[in-house]
C-alpha cells in the first residue's frame, strides 16, 4: 500500500508530541484532587478532542508493564532525531520546551518542607546568603566571609571609623568587623595614670588595677612608681594634672582641695556644729574641748607622747589627747603658688589638762566631709572618756566611734527618709530632731556628696581588726537595738550586745 512522505511525517510528529505530553504529565504526576491514573490522557497535535488510545493487543500477548512502553517511546523519540533536520518536524520544539520544564520541576519537587531558622514560613533555596551589615541577600558576584557571615564588598566597613577593611586582619565583635586599631581605641583598657594603652603581662592577659569605688584604673607598676596619690580620696594622679602638694609628703586632687578646710579658725563652726549634733542625740559634751588643725609632723609628735589609744595606720588623721603637750597649730590659711601652699603660719599652742580630754587634733588640708567625721570620731573618745567608760578594748572603742563618724556622714549626705535603720534607732531615744549644719543651709554639692559617699565606704570595708571588724559589729548592734541600749551594755559589760 503506498503512502505519501508528507502523511508519515505527520504520523511520526503525533506520536513524538503524544510521547513528550504523556512524559511531562507522567512527570509532574496527578493534580491534587484527581485520580491517579496509570496512563494519563494525552491529546494529539491538532485535534484537541481526539484521545490517543493505546494499540489493541491480541489476548495471548502478555501484558507489557509502564516500563516497557517508556522503552518503546524513548526508541521512537531518538530514531526521530537522527533524521535530516530539514525532515524534522519544528513543532515538537514547544514539546521539548515542555519535557526540560517538567524534568526541571520534578527534580525540584520535595513533599516535605525543610526546616530553616531563619525563614520558618518559607524555606530559604541552597546556598543563600545574607550581608550581615545591610541584611540584604547577596545574589551572583563577590562576597566577604569569616565564620558564617557574609558580607558585600562595599558593606564590608569599620564600624568604627566608617573606612573600608582593607587589611588581611581585622577584629570581629559579634557581626560587626573593625580595623585592629579602631577595636583596640575602644575596647582595650587605657591606663587612667599614663593615659596609655594597659600592657599585657607574661601570659597574654591584660593586668591592671582599679580603685574599688572610683573604678580608676592603672597599670601595676604605679603601685611602685611613686606616682602621687591624693591623701583624701586615694585617686592617683593622672600625667595631665596636677596635684596640690600639702609640704609635708601629702597631695590633695583638685576635687578635694574645693572643700579643704585650711585653718583652726575656719573649722571651729564644723567643729561646733558637730557638737550640737552630739547634743542632739542627748550625748552633751560640759566641757570645752581645745580643738586644733595641725601638721602631719605635729600631729606625729603628739601621737608618740599620747600613751592611750591604737592609731590607724597607714596614717592616723585625728587624735584625742589625754596628755598635756605643747602643739603648733595652723594659725593662718595658707596661700596657693602654682602646685604649692605658700606662706603657711603656725604657732605653738600649750595644751592642759583641766578634764580627762586635753584637746582634738585634726590634719589641715582635709575636705570639709572628711575632717567632721574625723571630729566625730574623736569627739565620740571624748565623750565616752568624760562619761567614765573605762578600760574597753580597741576593738569596741574603736567600733563605737566609727558609727558616729558613718552616721553623722549619713546625716550630712543623704535625707532623712533615705537614712538607714541605726539613724532612726537612736533619734527614737532623743528628745530633738538632728540640728541642721551648716552646710545643709547652703546645700551639698555633687562632688561633695559623692566624696561623703566615698568615706561611708573607706569605714564599712576597713579590713583592720580594730576599726573594721570594730565598726561592722557595733554597726549591727545600733541597728539592732538603739544606740542608747548599745552604750548602757558597753558601760556595764565592756563589750556590745549580741
Amino acid at each position: 500500500m503506498a503512502y505519501s512522505s508528507r502523511s508519515c511525517d505527520r504520523c511520526s510528529n503525533e506520536r513524538r508530541s503524544s510521547f513528550m505530553k504523556w512524559l511531562c504529565s507522567f512527570l509532574k504526576g496527578s493534580k491534587p484532587g484527581e485520580p491517579n491514573r496509570r496512563r494519563p490522557r494525552i491529546t494529539a497535535g491538532e485535534e484537541e478532542d481526539t484521545l490517543w488510545q493505546p494499540p489493541v493487543r491480541p489476548k495471548n500477548d502478555p501484558p507489557r508493564n509502564d516500563n516497557e512502553e517508556l522503552d518503546r517511546a524513548i526508541a521512537e523519540s531518538l530514531a526521530e532525531d537522527v533524521k535530516p533536520p530539514k525532515e524534522r518536524n519544528h513543532k515538537g520544539d514547544s514539546n521539548d520546551e515542555d519535557l526540560a520544564r517538567a524534568i526541571q520541576d520534578s527534580l525540584n519537587m520535595n513533599p516535605y518542607t525543610p526546616y530553616n531558622p531563619y525563614a520558618p514560613s518559607q524555606a530559604q533555596p541552597r546556598g543563600h546568603r545574607v550581608c550581615g551589615r545591610c541584611k540584604h541577600e547577596i545574589g551572583h558576584g563577590h562576597y566577604l566571609s569569616c565564620m558564617g557571615i557574609y558580607w558585600h564588598p562595599q558593606c564590608f566597613r569599620c564600624c568604627s571609623c566608617g573606612h573600608p577593611i582593607r587589611e588581611t586582619e581585622f577584629t570581629l565583635l559579634g557581626t560587626d568587623p573593625y580595623h585592629k586599631l579602631c577595636y583596640k581605641e575602644l575596647h582595650h583598657p587605657k591606663c587612667d595614670v599614663c593615659l596609655q594603652f594597659i600592657p599585657t603581662n607574661r601570659s597574654g592577659l591584660i593586668e591592671y588595677r582599679a580603685h574599688p569605688f572610683w573604678g580608676q584604673k592603672y597599670c601595676p607598676l604605679h603601685e611602685q612608681d611613686r606616682t602621687p596619690r591624693c591623701c583624701s580620696c586615694e585617686k592617683m594622679e593622672p600625667r595631665n594634672t596636677k596635684y596640690m602638694s600639702l609640704g609635708d609628703g601629702r597631695s590633695l586632687c583638685m576635687e578635694c582641695l574645693g572643700s579643704a578646710v585650711m585653718d583652726t579658725g575656719e573649722c571651729q563652726p564644723l567643729y561646733h556644729s558637730i557638737r550640737d549634733y552630739y547634743e542632739g542625740m542627748n550625748m552633751k559634751l560640759d566641757q570645752q574641748i581645745p580643738m586644733l588643725l595641725v601638721e602631719r609632723q605635729a600631729l606625729n609628735e603628739a601621737m608618740e607622747g599620747e600613751s592611750k589609744g591604737p592609731h590607724h595606720m597607714p596614717e592616723t588623721r585625728g587624735l584625742c589627747l589625754s596628755e598635756e603637750q605643747t602643739v603648733s597649730s595652723i594659725l593662718r590659711r595658707p596661700r596657693i603658688g602654682g602646685n604649692r601652699l605658700l606662706d603657711m603660719r603656725t604657732q605653738p599652742q600649750k595644751l592642759t589638762r583641766r578634764c580627762e580630754v586635753t584637746a582634738i587634733l585634726v590634719l589641715y588640708g582635709l575636705p570639709r566631709l572628711l575632717t567632721g567625721s574625723i571630729l566625730a570620731h574623736e569627739l565620740m573618745h571624748a565623750w565616752l572618756r568624760l562619761k567614765g567608760y573605762r578600760n574597753l578594748n580597741a576593738e569596741v572603742e574603736e567600733g563605737i566611734c566609727q558609727v558616729m563618724s558613718y552616721l553623722w556622714l549619713e546625716s550630712e549626705i543623704l535625707p532623712a527618709s533615705s537614712r538607714h535603720a541605726p539613724s532612726s534607732s537612736y533619734a527614737s531615744s532623743s528628745s530633738s530632731s538632728y540640728p541642721p549644719t551648716s552646710s545643709k543651709k547652703g546645700g551639698i554639692s555633687h562632688t561633695e556628696k559623692k566624696l561623703g559617699e566615698f568615706f561611708m565606704h573607706q569605714i564599712a570595708n576597713d579590713t583592720s581588726t580594730a576599726y573594721g571588724d570594730g565598726f561592722r559589729t557595733a554597726y549591727a548592734a545600733v541597728n539592732k537595738y538603739g544606740l542608747r541600749q548599745t552604750l548602757n551594755h558597753i558601760r556595764l559589760t565592756g563589750g556590745f550586745p549580741v
